[in-house]
């Protein structure tokens, strides 16, 4: 089981302890926002221009969002991608423009269908790096192409980078001694000019999803982003403040010790290589490797769709993953999202029920 920091329950408690129960300020907490800026620049974010906490990264989506777009405009969103995206957009009123991550390349954006869909109502682009549901990494190259992408056609950049520390390839080495494509790259710090939101929390790193604690970090030219700066601070005003006391827990996260990540990192490392080999092994079944997050992302080779598959698979063998067109995928490809969390016994239990269902049904 991966277990939250005690250190971060015991700061938690002691805020509660000493009173910090009524509202907070509506951007965060003192010590939260010097933490999180610390943090921003450890990660390389130059042109640093606000921070704000919120609950949990899914509010900074919607706020940050709302903030920017009006209806007759639209957000280019990957596809594969986390359905909140989709959904704050619907909310909102604005029309859905999805561009293509390249199953042939490790999930990478492909940047010519980017191109393709940039048109002059597009006023920003979502990268979620490591990627959900496929647990891809962006490159350096890759990260510097969609800048200059956003840069020619004056995009705002939003990073959700929640799952920054969980980067399946690292070694156990010192910070800074892996080569590059072992460690994560920050998009705000290949493109210091931009207007960038970082989004970060405590939910993944820290293993405290239902503390709902996230936050936004903005960056690029301060002329630029100054008015839509001004825009998300009026949406964080009206609705008061994030969890109060939970908020005392970031600059432990961030600045105290950091001995589970090693942990965590080598029981996910764990997992998704026998997920991987699993997925490669089965007929039907294939899988590019996660390098980051604890997501799989399993083409199948199916004649029905996989909505069907995976309540078929509920039904018949008790075993619950998700169908990939629930997150989007190009047509024609049938996909599934594996969430690697469980112990490897847990894990090899549900897969080999998952190959007695594909071999009894497809065979």
């Amino acid at each position: 089981m991966l277990e939250t920091p005690a250190h971060l329950i015991e700061a938690v408690y002691k805020a509660m302890r000493d009173g910090k129960n009524g509202y907070a300020p509506s951007p965060g907490i003192k010590e939260a926002l010097e933490a999180i800026r610390a943090e921003a620049v450890r990660k390389g974010i130059e042109s640093l221009q606000d921070v704000f906490v919120t609950s949990g990264v899914s509010e900074s989506v919607d706020v940050c969002l709302a903030a920017l777009v009006n209806p007759g405009e639209n957000v280019l969103t990957p596809s594969p991608d986390y359905p909140l995206y989709s959904a704050v957009l619907a909310k909102l009123g604005i029309d859905l423009n999805t561009y293509d991550l390249n199953e042939d390349d490790a999930w990478q954006p492909d940047l010519i269908d980017v191109h393709r869909k940039i048109n002059s109502r597009t006023r920003a682009i979502v990268l979620i790096n490591p990627n959900n549901p496929t647990g891809s990494v962006c490159s350096r190259e890759l990260l510097e192409q969609v800048a200059e992408l956003a840069r020619r056609n004056n995009l705002v950049v939003f990073a959700d980078e929640i799952y920054d520390k969980l980067i399946l390839d690292a070694s156990e080495s010192r910070a800074g001694d892996e080569p590059e494509n072992a460690r994560h790259i920050s998009m705000a710090s290949v493109a210091p000019d931009l207007p960038v939101v970082t989004f970060g929390g405590l939910s993944k790193n820290y293993l405290a999803p239902g503390w709902r604690i996230g936050w936004g970090i903005v960056s690029g030219e301060a002329a630029a982003v100054k008015p839509y700066i001004e825009g998300i601070h009026r949406l964080l005003r009206s609705r008061l403040c994030a969890n109060h006391p939970e908020q005392y827990a970031i600059k432990p996260a961030l600045e105290g010790p950091q001995d589970h990540l090693p942990r965590v990192l080598k029981k996910l490392r764990a997992r998704r290589d026998l997920t991987v080999k699993w997925c490669n092994s089965t007929p039907r079944v294939s899988c590019v490797a996660p390098r980051g997050a604890f997501y799989a992302y399993p083409r199948l080779d199916i004649p029905e769709g996989d909505d069907v598959f995976v309540k078929e698979l509920l039904l018949k063998k008790h075993v619950l993953v998700v169908h990939g067109s629930g997150f989007g995928q190009k047509p024609g490809t049938k996909h599934f999202r594996i969430v690697f969390l469980p112990d490897e016994q847990t894990l090899t239990k549900a897969y080999r029920s998952i190959a007695e269902f594909t071999r009894e049904r497809y065979q």
